[in-house]
């Protein structure tokens, strides 16, 4: 029997978890164009990031959902991404350990800093402190809200917890 690969798909997780690898990956393997909320958000320049407007938030990222097939990742969880969710034919929940997602963001910094890794933005110690403090919050308040707030779309939601589980999702 062939399994339907879905062509919308929504990857949510804390900071560290592994969305944008994964997003990445996925993109890749499906040939479905990815998007980082991040940059829904943030329109990037080399001069700084200039943040878009709700309205031009929220064009910006229905037109993406509107298309065929994407990949959307991001840790946002507000009202402005619920219209994302709805789209969506699966969502991937990155549910990693706490002391993984502790790990990855201080071997990312330091790659970024090392100039090992590509970011989006500046890697200031500033951001990396509170990359601690959006993980603590994803963790204790995010991750909660999501399952509250979006359970009528548990039967598209599949809860991921390490690599060998997302490894069977698409094989």
């Amino acid at each position: 029997m062939n399994k339907i690969i879905p062509k919308r798909i929504h990857i949510i997780g804390s900071v560290g978890s592994g969305k944008t690898t994964l997003a990445k990956e996925l993109s890749l393997k499906l040939d479905i164009p990815y998007y980082e909320l991040d940059n829904v958000v943030w329109i990037r320049k080399e001069s700084g990031d200039i943040r878009r407007t709700e309205q031009e938030r929220e064009e910006y990222l229905n037109r993406i959902i509107q298309s065929e097939s994407w990949i959307i990742e991001g840790v946002h969880n507000e009202d402005w991404v619920s219209n994302c969710f709805q789209s969506a034919d699966l969502i991937i929940f990155l549910d990693t350990k706490y002391s993984l997602r502790t790990y990855r963001i201080i071997k990312r910094f330091l790659k970024q800093k090392l100039r090992l890794e590509k970011s989006n933005y500046k890697p200031t110690l500033k951001i990396f402190f509170k990359m601690f403090k959006w993980n603590r919050y994803f963790e204790d308040v995010g991750k909660v809200n999501f399952f509250k707030k979006y359970s009528m779309h548990k039967n598209k939601t599949e809860i991921i917890k390490d690599t060998n589980s997302i490894k069977q999702l698409f094989t």
